[in-house]
């Protein structure tokens, strides 16, 4: 089969990959139904960190289930399934209080911008729906695996709570779903942070009420001017870089909660203003599985519609594409179609 390979810096190709097969008796194969680019995949592809050997991509993930291992009970081939990024035996002493992405065998799932993809875990990682869903609802149905259970473990590990006040650092897909998210648990006021007009458009149809455009130490005094000098109740950090976080924490009020779901990539925190913060600071990589039937069933009545966050789609011959309009911050999110 033909499937994207990073070779290096801003370097990735459609070429031949051997066909996923069942390893372990615990795995599934699954025919893509779509992929994406992720942000996150976004940093490996300028160089950070350095690729040293060509490295098949993709860890977001939905399709129909071709072949299960013999030891498989909770799915079988022709249901439709979602996955998490990292698979997990759902039973352990982690996963059961609901930290799926740290389980005790986790390992990550790769090589998804292709047709086929081998699942490790099967049981504990795939969730199927109640039907084949339609086409229409494949795109959104694709984020709960990655982008949109990010967005929401950021708003669930900011304490986002009815009616209070949510600042969201980060215009990307992860941080425009924080913001979807963050409606969906009932803020009253939520912030958006984006020097970007289709972004902010998108942000406001999520349930943005304000935008901020400042960044950095402006950015805090713009959050605390709209917030009557205490700062938001939840804060959420949804970039990864050193900054980002200082401004997260920073507008977060004494005894609020910041999120931080950004791969962190030079990232330094200082004890002591941390314990003279008050702040609760809570994340991680996103325990996906844990909000996979939720999140479902809100997309499948029809509640949420985080597939909007895809505004370029290419067939995945044109992964390539995708990664540069991404990049280039053309596009928030790429959808490919491996068929």
């Amino acid at each position: 089969m033909r499937g994207a390979v990073l070779h290096g810096t801003r370097d990735v190709r459609i070429e031949e990959r051997a066909r996923p097969k069942i390893v372990r008796p615990t795995d599934a194969v699954i025919r893509i139904s779509a992929a994406c680019v992720c942000g996150s995949d976004l940093w490996p592809y300028r160089g950070n960190p350095p690729i040293t050997q060509p490295t098949p991509m993709g860890h977001e993930y939905c399709g129909i289930v071709e072949e299960v291992g013999s030891a498989v009970k909770s799915v079988k081939p022709g249901q439709f399934v979602i996955g998490s990024f990292f698979a997990s035996d759902n039973v352990c002493p982690t996963c059961q209080i609901g930290y799926q992405s740290s389980c005790r065998q986790r390992e990550l799932v790769g090589g998804a911008q292709a047709p086929l993809l081998r699942v490790p875990l099967a049981d504990g990682t795939l969730v199927a729906t109640r039907d084949i869903p339609s086409e229409d609802l494949i795109p959104s149905l694709l984020t709960l695996s990655d982008v949109m259970g990010t967005g929401w473990f950021a708003a669930d590990a900011a304490n986002v709570r009815p009616g209070g006040t949510v600042a969201v650092v980060g215009d990307g897909a992860v941080g425009l779903l924080g913001v979807l998210s963050a409606k969906q648990m009932g803020a009253g006021r939520i912030i958006a942070m984006s020097r970007h007009e289709s972004r902010q458009k998108l942000a406001r149809e999520f349930g943005a009420t304000d935008i901020v455009t400042e960044r950095g130490d402006e950015g805090v005094a713009r959050i605390k001017d709209l917030t009557d000098g205490i700062g938001a109740d939840s804060v959420l950090e949804c970039v990864g870089t050193g900054e980002s976080m200082q401004q997260a924490i920073q507008s977060t009020r004494p005894g609020g909660f910041m999120s931080y779901v950004g791969v962190p990539h030079g990232v330094e925190l200082k004890g002591e203003q941390l314990f003279y913060s008050h702040v609760h600071l809570h994340g991680g990589p996103a325990p996906v599985r844990r909000y996979l039937p939720e999140m479902i069933d809100l997309v499948l009545d029809g509640k949420i519609n985080p597939g909007k966050v895809f505004d370029l789609v290419l067939p995945l011959n044109q992964v390539a594409e995708g990664y540069r309009a991404m990049d280039e911050r053309r596009a928030i999110k790429a959808l490919l179609c491996p068929q």
